[in-house]
């Protein structure tokens, strides 16, 4: 197994500037990760502040227990679930909750994840290795309309076709189970290459994409997410690919709208439900010094919405 690099937090200051952290609050960490949002936000929690931290990779918890400080719940679980864990915990509201997308550098570098086309190693790639499908899994059984499209939603991928029947091609010799055995095939097909960028870098994604459900996650956490924010509590989202940003962007979009009636409905603009979000400020960008200290921050992107007051 390779040498697991430290995890360096991304938009650490940013993202609990953004909460407003109020030292009596509750607040969720939707991602814990290797602990570097929590440790901030408990930092700035005084000793009747509560943080509940989610995640469903079993070495994101084992870390998380390392902390052993009395405010903190630590779930195994997707952020997906919050609702049914908020309730299991007796948590009717809180007052802030952040979201950081994607995987982490500890998953990336640990070889045995299946998670890089640096290593070869098994092609796993869930992030709850407890239960579920691995990629090799789902390889061995999927159609090549199937892979094709995964690799074209998820992954944006314009050789999705060719590379879907180059993949049931070699599997017709043996099962396509390494992370090495894929990227060689993604390689050998990809023609052109994008600047700075492996050839398997958008297969390598959707297919994580995909395996972790993390859209699907992603669509349903939001909802739940202003459904448990008190008035003026605070709901910050750190994204990486394009397509979750899109999710995030259009959803805080439309929930810091007035209802859309149809055009001749009698109602004044007065007696409309007020909107649920309010937004905060501007997408937020790692700046130039912490894109240079670590360099994986530089497609991260961070939005920011407030809930507002009367709204159901």
């Amino acid at each position: 197994m390779s040498g697991v690099t430290m995890h360096v937090t991304v938009l650490l200051r940013e993202a609990v500037d953004a909460l407003a952290i109020r030292p009596d609050g509750v607040y969720v960490d939707g991602t814990f990760g290797r602990g570097g949002h929590s440790r901030a936000i408990l930092s700035a929690l005084g000793e009747r502040g509560r943080l509940i931290a989610f995640d469903r990779d079993p070495a994101a918890i084992a870390a998380g227990e390392q902390l052993n400080d009395a405010r903190l719940t630590l779930v195994h679980a997707p952020f997906s679930a919050m609702a049914e864990e908020l309730a299991a915990l007796g948590v009717p509201k809180i007052d802030g909750v952040l979201l950081d997308l994607g995987v982490s550098s500890p998953q990336l570098d640990d070889a045995s994840r299946g998670m890089s086309f640096r290593f070869d190693a098994p092609l796993d790639m869930r992030m709850d290795t407890s239960r579920g499908q691995t990629v090799a899994d789902w390889l061995a059984e999927a159609s090549v309309a199937q892979i094709t499209e995964v690799l074209r939603d998820y992954g944006e991928e314009r050789f999705a076709y060719a590379i879907a029947k180059a993949i049931a091609a070699a599997r017709a010799a043996g099962p396509v189970a390494t992370t090495g055995q894929l990227a060689a095939i993604v390689e050998k097909t990809v023609r052109t290459r994008e600047p700075g960028q492996h050839p398997a870098t958008r297969s390598f994604q959707a297919l994580r994409i995909f395996i972790n459900q993390e859209l699907e996650e992603l669509i349903r956490v939001l909802p739940a997410c202003v459904d448990h924010l008190r008035a003026n509590g605070r709901l910050a989202v750190i994204s990486f690919p394009s397509l979750e940003d899109r999710i995030v962007k259009r959803f805080m979009r439309d929930a810091s709208r007035p209802p859309q009636l149809p055009a001749r409905l009698p109602v004044r603009a007065a007696d409309l439900p007020a909107p649920r979000l309010h937004l905060v400020g501007k997408s937020v960008r790692p700046s130039a010094e912490e894109v240079a200290a670590n360099p994986r921050s530089r497609s991260a992107v961070m939005r920011i919405a407030e809930r507002t007051e009367g709204s159901a």
